[in-house]
């Protein structure tokens, strides 16, 4: 007990683990959900934006789009490398689920979870055309922006070390997104709005619940420093600028 809380007060005060032998069960728990997510979410989004290359208008469209089709799965792929220290079958792990199934266009899930898939809930529905694969792309891409502020800083120091790789590429995803809504904002302005309004309540499900039970265990063991309430702000004021420069 005194050894656990120790290292509780370790990790609460910004110390880092480096290795599988010395994480304890609680926090190797919480760290595999992490990764979890992270890793059906990149799958998802993978396997989402496969169909987007064949929406694109231009070649220069199905470029941006297949380069974040093949980034995505590789960002996966990297957290599985860290995934499978702990024991995880990453080859059959890829092969469990259906990463290209999609709930109804007019479903609501919520925050909602599914059995055996981790993926952010967003992530469980279509893209509809070319318009709404660059919104989506643009809403969720800023949204990853801030969460990356996060896992950049997790206190599994193999698993940061990542994740800092990974951060300057999911924000080029973002910028190659802002600038495809920036020629959509003139020429298929309707659709934009329409698309944004989709898009955007179910990007901002994925931050969670205001106030969550589990955030303060998650700061305990230095796997999180903000809270879901202050990253949804962060990323509404992101995208409130965004859009006002675009004047939608």
């Amino acid at each position: 007990m005194t050894q656990t809380m120790n290292l509780d007060d370790y990790l609460a005060q910004g110390g880092v683990l480096t290795s599988p032998g010395n994480v304890p069960p609680r926090y190797r728990g919480e760290l595999l959900r992490l990764m979890s997510s992270f890793v059906d979410s990149e799958l998802a989004a993978s396997a989402g934006f496969a169909d987007a290359i064949n929406f694109a208008p231009a070649i220069k469209e199905r470029i941006a789009a297949s380069r974040i089709t093949l980034e995505k799965a590789d960002h996966a792929e990297r957290v599985l490398a860290v995934m499978a220290d702990f024991g995880t079958d990453s080859r059959r792990y890829q092969q469990s689920h259906d990463w290209a199934a999609r709930v109804d266009r007019e479903a609501d899930i919520g925050a909602a979870r599914r059995e055996g898939d981790m993926r952010l809930s967003v992530f469980h529905y279509p893209i509809a055309g070319w318009t709404d694969a660059v919104v989506m792309n643009v809403l969720q891409g800023l949204a990853a922006g801030v969460q990356m502020t996060e896992l950049t800083r997790v206190s599994y120091a193999p698993l940061a070390e990542v994740f800092r790789e990974i951060a300057p590429r999911e924000a080029r995803h973002a910028g190659l997104g802002l600038e495809g809504l920036a020629a959509l904002a003139e020429s298929d302005r309707d659709r934009v709005q329409a698309s944004l309004g989709y898009w955007h309540p179910r990007v901002a499900a994925g931050f969670g619940a205001a106030h969550s039970a589990r955030y303060e265990t998650l700061r305990r063991f230095g796997l999180r420093h903000q809270p879901n309430e202050v990253l949804l702000a962060r990323w509404e004021t992101l995208v409130a600028e965004h859009l006002a420069a675009f004047g939608l």
